[in-house]
């Protein structure tokens, strides 16, 4: 993972850590900086702000997200886990990213199989949802009794029921801190419109929400 990162922050015209911090000519004549940028220096640890991450959990569970179950299958068979970090990236060319924590043991057969579908889920879908939220390490067959058929491009599964489906393939990897930052371009996607009319399964302060299905909130 390091050399994926060093690889994007070369590819973005980011300087390495080697080349913002040259190697001291001896260990009593250190290199002086760079003309024009200021002398750099480490942040001590009383500098810091303390971030409780409780709390961090808390104040960003105030913004609402829809939850989707990102799906593949390998040589072991169908794997998935359940995601509301997703969203839309790119228009052109046609990308979505999603993050996955970097301890995740579903996210390694996805990887391999280098291919996913995103199934977005609706309202009254919050049972599946946590079926696929649980550790693939406790619970290794996440699909037992869920229908599901193949995607129409990558042959992911693709959920029955579900409201919209995005087939990706893996396109980028990033680290970012203790989770990775998939990016997927777009191959095929589609929507149910009879299961979008119960709308989005929304996922805010911890518990599942839902709006109102579009009639009823117009009259």
């Amino acid at each position: 993972m390091a050399a994926t990162a060093v690889r994007y922050l070369r590819s973005v015209g980011s300087p390495t850590a080697a080349a913002r911090h040259p190697a001291p000519l001896s260990p009593t004549d250190p290199a002086p900086p760079r003309p024009g940028r200021p002398a750099l220096r480490a942040v001590g640890a009383d500098e810091r702000l303390p971030l409780d991450p409780a709390e961090f959990r808390r104040v960003l569970g105030h913004f609402a997200s829809g939850v989707t179950v990102i799906a593949a299958v390998d040589e072991a068979g169908p794997t998935g886990f359940a995601c509301q970090s997703f969203s839309s990236l790119s228009l052109d060319p046609p990308l979505v990213a999603f993050m996955v924590a970097r301890t995740s043991t579903t996210w390694p057969r996805i990887a391999r199989a280098g291919v996913f579908c995103v199934n977005v889920l609706g309202a009254g879908q919050g049972e599946l949802c946590r079926g696929f939220a649980v550790s693939g390490s406790r619970r290794p067959d996440k699909f037992a009794g869920v229908p599901y058929r193949p995607s129409p491009v990558t042959g992911s599964p693709r959920l029955a029921g579900v409201p919209a489906w995005i087939d990706c393939t893996v396109h980028a990897v990033h680290t970012g801190g203790d989770h990775l930052v998939v990016v997927g371009r777009v191959r095929a996607l589609g929507t149910d419109d009879l299961a979008a009319r119960s709308g989005p399964l929304l996922f805010h302060r911890g518990e599942f929400a839902s709006l109102a299905p579009r009639d009823q909130a117009e009259s």
